[in-house]
């Protein structure tokens, strides 16, 4: 039986961000993974005083930040 705590995360990751026709190391290196835009969605709740209702804002927060961070540093990585 699974713990609530597991459903939880389970049921707030969404499931379009995992992508089974990827090689590993090539989304590694593209895009972040769901634990990195996990822990940048929760420091955005906590910057925001802790507020709840903006979970999914806050992912997608993270997630365009992280996408950015990783597209900088590959065209740095080109130079």
């Amino acid at each position: 039986m699974k713990s609530l705590n597991a459903v939880a995360k389970a049921a707030s990751t969404p499931s379009m961000l995992s992508r089974p026709d990827t090689p590993r190391e090539e989304a590694a290196s593209h895009v972040p993974t769901p634990e990195e835009i996990r822990q940048r969605a929760f420091e955005i709740h906590c910057e925001r005083g802790g507020i709840h209702g903006c979970d999914l804002d806050d992912w997608l927060q993270a997630e365009h930040e992280l996408r950015e961070k990783y597209k900088t540093n590959e065209e740095a990585n080109r130079k």
